[in-house]
């Protein structure tokens, strides 16, 4: 089994910043990607961002700008800088990744509450 732990929601002013970790463990032989993903309260989840293996990322167009995703130095982690937070990133925000050749497994997700 594949486990992702999120790490990093909270509750934050308007303008503010936080950062999201995810840390992947358990029998992972590969990572073909990982992202995030959000769920704002009576919305469907969506792609914030992702980073392929190769390092390649993809952003959504109401995040481009304001936050970046990377890899953390642990293996298996991926983090999730925000900056310049708005009350419309409020969320549930779920960690993502493709291992083994192609399999998907998400985190229980890590709550980001932003005031305005």
């Amino acid at each position: 089994q594949v486990q992702l732990v999120e790490s990093g929601g909270g509750l934050v002013q308007a303008g503010g910043s936080l950062r999201l970790s995810c840390a992947g463990s358990g029998m992972i032989l590969s990572i073909k990607a990982m992202g995030w993903y959000r769920q704002a309260p009576g919305k469907q989840r969506e792609l914030v961002a992702d980073i392929t293996s190769g390092g390649n990322t993809n952003y959504a167009d109401s995040v481009k700008g304001r936050f970046t995703i990377s890899r953390g130095n642990a293996e298996n982690t991926v983090i999730l800088q925000m900056n310049s937070l708005k009350p419309e990133d409020t969320g549930v925000y779920y960690c993502n990744a493709i291992v083994n050749g192609g399999i998907p497994y998400w985190g229980k997700g890590t709550l980001v509450t932003v005031s305005s």
